[in-house]
């Protein structure tokens, strides 16, 4: 026959296995943030004008930016389409700043070929570091192109990060 401290031990026994099943479960069902919705891509776009320059700049060029930018690689691919600017773009720069503001610039200049005109576009990757990427997904990065005529920029233009 049992005794009832055998008993008391079995049901001690019992009462923490339900216990530590049940924690298990709760713990495993949690809703956890993976790594892949932290690393799905991001879409670039932004609108250039000389108007957005600080200071302004007089003209009709503008240009836009489309790209996406990959949290994983902490690589952005993008394409720049121009049009209407005084001359050939000669330079092409990102930079960290608030619109309206005058930031750093981010990179290297990008590489031009020496056939643009006023109007065309071309395409490019960078790779940011993390602090560059927290200023591109909140809204604090921004590219320009300078022409001859303008060559500290002839349009700016700040850019979105949007899933």
């Amino acid at each position: 026959m049992k005794t009832k401290m055998e008993y008391v031990k079995r049901i001690f026994f019992l009462m923490a296995l339900t216990f530590f099943t049940a924690f298990a479960f709760v713990i495993s069902s949690c809703d956890k943030k993976s790594d892949t919705t932290n690393n799905k891509p991001f879409t670039v776009s932004g609108a250039a004008s000389g108007a957005q320059m600080v200071p302004a700049v007089s003209g009709s060029g503008t240009a836009t930016f489309t790209g996406t930018y990959d949290p994983s690689s902490r690589v952005m691919n993008y394409t720049v389409n121009w049009t209407n600017l005084t001359g050939a773009p000669t330079s092409g720069s990102f930079f960290n700043g608030a619109s309206g503001a005058n930031g750093t610039s981010i990179g290297s200049p990008w590489t031009l070929d020496n056939n643009l005109t006023g109007t065309g576009n071309m395409t490019g990757n960078i790779t940011l570091t993390s602090d560059q990427a927290t200023q591109l997904t909140s809204g604090n990065m921004y590219y320009t192109m300078g022409t001859a005529a303008n060559a500290g920029g002839e349009v700016r233009g700040q850019l979105s990060a949007t899933r």
